[in-house]
């Protein structure tokens, strides 16, 4: 099996300890941008694209025989496809590509057709990988979660009524998580936390994703919490 990871450093890195190099035949190609991806398309059987939900016209230079995975934490599939004007698009699956939440042991996936599951398994198998398929809604299911606690962190933090290292030890302690939501934050990005939550806000209207004005601020600033 052939596979391109369209990624960035960060996340090249991370595909690269979860899935690493094995002796199965698997062979992995790896660029940075799209702009040079045309001659590589035609030699890959699956790609993990990283980049096509902030340029979904460019969902069109996929064949229709092809296994696409789209990072789909901020972006409901069939909102990417409508937006991008294919007509018959190729095989796309979803997956969790945000930042320390894609290495997992489960790769969180959504499907734009339930007939692709059976190119799933085949190519989670290949990869040595659990999945679990999720609604194709915007923010999954585990960074709408997360993102919803860091933001409704921010809120105690704005509030002033406890600061940064309690509130992330609270969480540790309280909840048995790995990482407090400062941590996880600053972990997956603040811009993809906005971004998360205000995609998911705009789908539900729920007033617990309304972005936390510090939370905006640190993102408009693009400033880290100091943890």
């Amino acid at each position: 099996m052939r596979i391109l990871v369209l990624a960035g450093p960060e996340m090249a890195a991370e595909f690269r300890r979860k899935f690493p190099e094995t002796s199965n035949g698997t062979q992995f190609t790896f660029l940075q941008s799209h702009s040079i991806i045309d001659e590589q398309l035609g030699p890959s059987d699956v790609v993990f694209d990283f980049m096509l939900h902030e340029e979904p016209e460019r969902l069109s230079l996929y064949a229709p025989e092809q296994v696409v995975f789209c990072n789909a934490a901020t972006i409901q599939l069939a909102a990417l496809v409508k937006a991008s004007g294919v007509e018959k698009p190729c095989t796309l699956i979803g997956f969790n590509g945000l930042p320390s939440l894609f290495n997992r042991p489960v790769l969180e996936v959504s499907l734009c057709d339930k007939r692709s599951e059976s190119k799933l398994i085949e190519v989670c198998n290949e990869l040595g990988t659990e999945f679990l398929i999720v609604a194709d809604r915007a923010g999954m299911v585990t960074p709408r979660i997360i993102c919803m606690i860091i933001n409704e962190a921010c809120y105690t933090l704005q509030e002033e009524t406890a600061g940064i290292e309690d509130i992330d030890l609270g969480m540790k302690l309280g909840t048995n998580y790995p990482k407090g939501p400062f941590e996880w934050a600053n972990l997956i990005g603040i811009e993809n936390v906005y971004k998360l939550l205000q995609a998911v806000y705009d789908d539900t209207k729920d007033e617990r994703y309304k972005v936390c004005p510090l939370l905006k601020t640190k993102y408009l600033k693009g400033e880290k919490f100091e943890l």
